[in-house]
């Protein structure tokens, strides 16, 4: 191994002089993505560190919260292998219909409370009803003249009429995780396909609003397969990209996976932040079981995260989350102030951040 005057192996250092392409605007290749994932476990901590460096240009230290209220659960008939929440699923968790206006606000004021900038909606099924459309619009509505938080929802495959009620209500951001790559997704699920996942995402542009997708690692799909999603992510030129580690869950049939390991975990985030610079990047579910003691390093590619529980598993606890970030020296965006109707319809920028607890 060569090693250089400053102490740093040749291997290690090209980390760097990738980023510096990237930060000088040039896009990661297949070949470097596949470098990045097969990146030496010693030599990860200059793959983070150069992570981080891209990361700091355009996000700095900011880390963007994010809070899921889980408005449907269950009742759903897709089969996707991963979700205790589909048709096949014999995991033991709440099923009911969509929640109410009452909790749905509650949700919005937790999720304010906990310095959540964005209050995200998630309803199980296929696809949403017109009634059920109707209904978020309404609370979207109300949210947003209380207290004029960042709203992203997930229900699903939308048709082209229910994304431009939506966006017509508030709604800035929808989520449609791409999951895996196409080659892959028939091993994941057979009631929909990833192309109705991608018509969806174009659906939604269509209407105006931001794309959030991003993917589940860890479900037995191959470092190509990763890569193909990465790039697929890219070419939709998403706005926001969740990067959730498989929480493998009884019932389910990939209950018994239990493959990741937390520096594997870790070289995916760099990857996806070499490859989308520019691209929100959020570390989702799972990453207490899989990122386990190495947590805070994940917020070095990352720049966002979940705060409080996922759909039907537990997260850490919010006073944890806070503390992690606070002690890396990171500062959390706080959710914008809302004294009027007027003022909550105008954009969130510049954001505000809290100051040092």
């Amino acid at each position: 191994m060569q090693v250089s005057e400053a102490g740093h192996s040749q291997d290690a250092l090209r980390w760097h002089r990738l980023a510096d392409r990237v930060l000088q605007g040039a896009e990661l290749t297949r070949g470097e993505a596949r470098e990045i994932l097969d990146c030496p476990d010693l030599d990860l901590p200059d793959l983070l560190a150069a992570a981080f460096r891209i990361r700091r240009a355009h996000f700095g230290v900011q880390v963007q919260l994010y809070y899921l209220k889980n408005a449907k659960s269950g009742l759903c008939p897709e089969d996707c292998s991963y979700c205790s929440q589909s048709v096949i699923s014999d995991a033991p968790i709440d099923r009911y219909v969509l929640a109410n206006e009452r909790v749905l606000m509650e949700g919005a004021r937790q999720a304010k409370d906990q310095k959540a900038r964005t209050y995200c909606i998630v309803a199980s099924g296929r696809g949403p009803t017109d009634r059920e459309v109707d209904h978020v619009c309404s609370v979207v509505r109300k949210i947003k003249d209380e207290l004029g938080m960042h709203i992203c929802v997930c229900l699903g495959l939308l048709k082209p009429e229910q994304a431009q009620r939506l966006a017509e209500a508030g709604v800035d951001r929808v989520n449609h995780n791409l999951n895996t790559s196409r080659k892959f997704y028939d091993e994941i699920c057979t009631t929909h396909s990833y192309q109705d996942r991608v018509d969806t995402l174009n659906v939604v542009r269509d209407s105006g609003m931001e794309l959030c997708s991003g993917l589940i690692v860890g479900m037995g799909e191959t470092p190509e397969d990763l890569v193909d999603v990465v790039m697929d992510l890219r070419g939709l030129k998403v706005e926001s990209i969740p990067v959730n580690f498989l929480h493998p869950i009884d019932g389910t049939p990939l209950a018994q996976k239990a493959d990741l390991n937390p520096r594997d975990c870790l070289k995916v985030l760099c990857l996806l932040r070499f490859a989308h610079p520019r691209t929100e990047i959020r570390i989702a579910g799972g990453r207490e079981l899989n990122l386990r003691w190495l947590q805070p390093l994940g917020l070095y590619p990352a720049n966002s995260m979940f705060v409080s529980d996922y759909l039907t598993t537990k997260g850490q606890s919010p006073e944890d989350d806070e503390r992690m970030i606070r002690d890396l020296g990171f500062e959390i965006v706080a959710a914008p102030c809302v004294d009027s109707p007027v003022e909550a319809a105008a954009p969130p920028e510049p954001a505000a951040v809290c100051g040092s607890a």
